[in-house]
């Protein structure tokens, strides 16, 4: 197992910034209000990892490809995200009328867990880590996305409403995207150049 230190990060920066103004922080941070947040927090850990092995599973398929149809999928890939976030406006606050405060670590776990689970299917995030996992290694990969993912849910908990209110989440998003669309015109490059 090697682990590229430059490769997590990337990872990390990368899924942190798209998912930062996703839905699921959004969805954290409301079932944080009704649920105990460290019990939210395992359950979307949980489901974060699953659909990381997934996608770093998918990546390492495409990595198989010759080196440049893996670039080119990746340069595809990387401007489809950077596309996605760059033309919305921002996923907006959906908040359900409902009160209901749900107890238990099993009832909570399990409900956060599915509520990751179920919409981070086809996500931008999910497809990024996939697309990262081709071109820079497995193990690096899943590390630095699981870590981000992880670290957004957290970040959703803990102060999800001093973030709602005090930053920008369109410019979160708009950096994501431009970093993004900067990964694809380099990786097109690399196509040419290597």
């Amino acid at each position: 197992m090697h682990l590229d230190p430059l490769a997590i990060l990337t990872a990390f920066g990368l899924i942190f910034l798209a998912e930062l103004p996703d839905k699921t922080m959004f969805a954290s941070l409301a079932m944080g209000t009704r649920m105990r947040p460290l019990y939210v927090w395992f359950g979307t850990s949980s489901a974060f990892i699953v659909h990381v092995a997934i996608a770093v599973g998918a990546g390492s398929l495409i990595g198989l490809l010759p080196d440049w149809i893996v670039k080119l999928v990746s340069a595809s890939l990387f401007a489809f995200g950077a596309f996605m976030l760059l033309r919305s406006g921002g996923d907006e606050d959906d908040e359900d009328g409902g009160t209901k405060t749900v107890t238990g670590f099993w009832p909570v776990y399990s409900t956060a867990f599915m509520a990751v689970f179920i919409s981070e299917w086809g996500d931008l995030t999910q497809i990024t880590t996939a697309n990262l996992a081709a071109s820079n290694g497995t193990w690096s990969t899943a590390i630095g996305s699981a870590a981000a993912l992880m670290s957004v849910s957290a970040l959703a908990l803990l102060a999800g409403r001093f973030i709602a209110k005090r930053v920008p989440l369109k410019t979160v998003q708009r950096i994501g995207g431009i970093c993004m669309l900067g990964l694809a015109i380099w990786t097109l490059v690399e196509i040419f150049t290597g």
